[in-house]
């Protein structure tokens, strides 16, 4: 494998449905690994059980912070059909289980449905070199720094200080170096950018995933990702994310849906 992100969720079977691993150093947000990453590094040993190269569906629940250092992914193939094959995970360190995965996994190199039935689009953005670098940000995120993300400028402004008051984000997403963007890297993609209650005059601090679901809908054109992100509901502490990533052909590849605990201050 090459490519830093490849290179980042490279696993290693052991036999068993046991795979060893790595959380790599750089891909985290203040001491902790981004959620997408971890389920990316995860997904990738599920695929390798599930003989499957296509994340179609997958959860995961969050069970404890994700820290840079040796690690584990236990699989177990629940049911293994002609086109489908479903497959549990378990990520775990130093005696710790960090995330609990279920997955659906196929082969999404062609189309297969027999209609097609598209009520929207990608998110109308100004060219990448006039958004802004997510990596520039004031506050250092050793993550952004791992990946090519230009948000749109109207959704950048929280970063003065000033948000734009609609819980929304969009941006470019592409890997560093020409590295092509494949399903795995797709549920890197969904979690990647700023959390929408950035920009939604709430506390700006760390928004802890619970759960997070991904479906992948197609394998990416080469080019950059357009993705938005939007949350219609705060209530109780929690609040919703809506993830859409749309490929340079203007073809809708993925969605998801996390909840979040807010920040408290």
């Amino acid at each position: 494998m090459s490519g830093r992100f490849a290179v980042a969720t490279a696993v290693a079977p052991m036999g068993g449905g046991i795979f060893h691993t790595a959380v790599a150093e750089g891909w985290d947000i203040n001491g902790n690994a981004n959620g997408g990453y971890l389920l990316a590094l995860t997904a990738r040993a599920m695929g390798v059980a599930a003989d499957r190269p296509d994340p179609v569906t997958i959860t995961a629940h969050y069970l404890s912070p994700g820290k840079p250092g040796p690690a584990d992914v236990t699989t177990h193939v629940v049911k293994r059909g002609r086109r489908f094959a479903t497959v549990s995970a378990t990520l775990a360190a130093d005696g710790r289980a960090v995330l609990a995965a279920l997955g659906t996994f196929g082969d999404l190199s062609a189309p297969d449905g027999p209609a097609t039935l598209v009520d929207g689009g990608p998110p109308e953005l100004p060219p990448p070199d006039r958004c802004v670098r997510r990596s520039d940000s004031r506050i250092p995120v050793a993550f952004a720094d791992q990946l090519d993300m230009r948000l749109h400028p109207d959704d950048a402004r929280f970063d003065e200080g000033r948000p734009s008051g609609r819980a929304l984000v969009r941006g470019w997403f592409r890997l560093h170096d020409g590295e092509p963007v494949d399903t795995v890297g797709l549920l890197c993609a969904v979690d990647a950018f700023p959390p929408t209650a950035f920009n939604a005059h709430l506390p700006v601090a760390w928004t802890p995933t619970i759960e997070l679901t991904a479906h992948v809908r197609s394998r990416p054109a080469p080019g950059w990702l357009r993705c938005r992100f939007t949350t219609r509901f705060v209530t109780g502490g929690f609040l919703e994310e809506d993830g859409e990533v749309w490929d340079a052909e203007g073809r809708l590849v993925a969605q998801s849906r996390q909840l979040a605990l807010l920040p408290k201050g």
